[in-house]
């Protein structure tokens, strides 16, 4: 039998009909500082609707219905997982919460958005991937500088074969005096770590994936607490943060070796005596190299060595931007089953590489990353 053609025009109006019609009923767990970055995202998506909060501090809550008009808030998530109607839901919390409140989540057959990192340990990546699996939903990781502009350009040229084999990553996210004053930041029993774990890991993935996301097979790295443990009167851009709790280093400096034989180091800081901020990464191959910032190629070229910038780069590379881009990534793969830029895979293997730098700052040695 003839297979029946259906004209693209076709389609497309059967898409936006699918699209009018059909709303993703979302929550929070964690309703915070980062989850108010996403409602102001969401809140332009006609095809999303907030139902529901959860937080433990009770005048989150009261803000959270105050700004967004949320008027189903709950304290505790299981009882919300519970007793709301819901198709997703947006994890928001310290990093020690991610996936407690993911994995429930996903055994209550809901698609899930966990803010960066994934989790504590790779242990409990998994453990959300394989909760996702198993209830047949989504699992984003909030990764948004892969959907940079600089950053896209880079993995299209790569794709193209541009750099030809990779052989080195330079990653540097360091401050110069930028310890936060707010959250629990500087609280490693509930953080995991602190820049590298919490700046170094946006560094990390978007390079992770310029490369190819090849397999790390080792680790080694370095951490070091100087400044943060103790009080300041230095004038900065946040001063007065808690030294009295703060737990986590300052200074981390890792290198990460890879199946294919390729190197990355990364050097992240809260705190550092340099000259200047720096947020970049450079990548060195056999036909070619690149930096994110500027977004710039280096490669050979009709017998001479050519930089090769774009003419023109899209300006969406605001914070606020790159969150409605994420979020805008997750709502379609929910509502049309399109794939995630940022799946909890990709989330698991920058884990083992954050992972792997601290296990050896405390072993003093290399370590493997199985």
């Amino acid at each position: 039998m003839a297979e029946k053609t259906v004209s693209t025009d076709s389609l497309a109006i059967e898409s936006k009909k699918e699209y009018r019609g059909k709303k993703l009923r979302m929550a929070f767990i964690g309703c915070g500082g980062i989850a108010q970055t996403h409602m102001q995202a969401l809140r332009e998506m006609p095809d999303v609707e907030v139902v529901a909060g959860c937080d433990i501090l009770p005048e989150r809550l009261e803000n959270f219905q105050t700004k967004w008009g949320v008027t189903e808030l709950y304290e505790d998530w299981r009882k919300m997982l519970k007793n709301v109607e819901l198709d997703a839901v947006s994890v928001c919390t310290p990093n020690g919460v991610h996936a407690p409140a993911s994995i429930d989540s996903s055994k209550a057959g809901l698609h899930v958005i966990t803010e960066k990192p994934m989790a504590m340990n790779p242990r409990e990546c998994q453990q959300m991937i394989d909760a996702a699996k198993k209830a047949g939903k989504k699992l984003c990781v909030g990764f948004q500088f892969r959907y940079h502009p600089n950053t896209q350009f880079l993995k299209k040229a790569a794709d193209e074969g541009q750099f030809g084999k990779v052989m080195f990553m330079k990653c540097h996210a360091l401050r110069r005096r930028g310890i936060p004053n707010w959250g629990v930041f500087g609280r490693k029993e509930l953080q995991g770590g602190g820049p590298m774990i919490d700046i170094g890991v946006h560094i990390i993935e978007m390079a992770h994936y310029v490369m190819g996301s090849p397999r790390p097979v080792a680790a080694s790295g370095n951490t070091w607490t100087f400044l943060g443990n103790k009080k300041s009167e230095v004038v900065s851009m946040w001063p007065n943060w808690d030294h009295k709790t703060y737990t986590v280093e300052d200074l981390a400096i890792g290198q990460i070796r890879f199946e294919n034989g390729a190197l990355m180091q990364i050097e992240s800081s809260f705190c550092n005596h340099i000259e200047k901020d720096v947020w970049n990464f450079q990548m060195v191959g056999e036909k070619g190299g690149c930096t994110w910032d500027p977004p710039s190629i280096y490669r050979d070229q009709a017998g001479y060595m050519v930089n090769i910038q774009p003419g023109w780069i899209s300006q969406e590379s605001n914070f606020n931007t790159l969150f409605s881009i994420k979020l805008r990534n997750f709502v379609d793969a929910c509502l049309k089953d399109t794939p995630l830029t940022a799946p909890g895979e990709a989330g698991l293997a920058v884990q083992k590489i954050l992972d792997g730098v601290y296990r050896s700052a405390e072993a003093g040695k290399e370590v493997k990353i199985d």
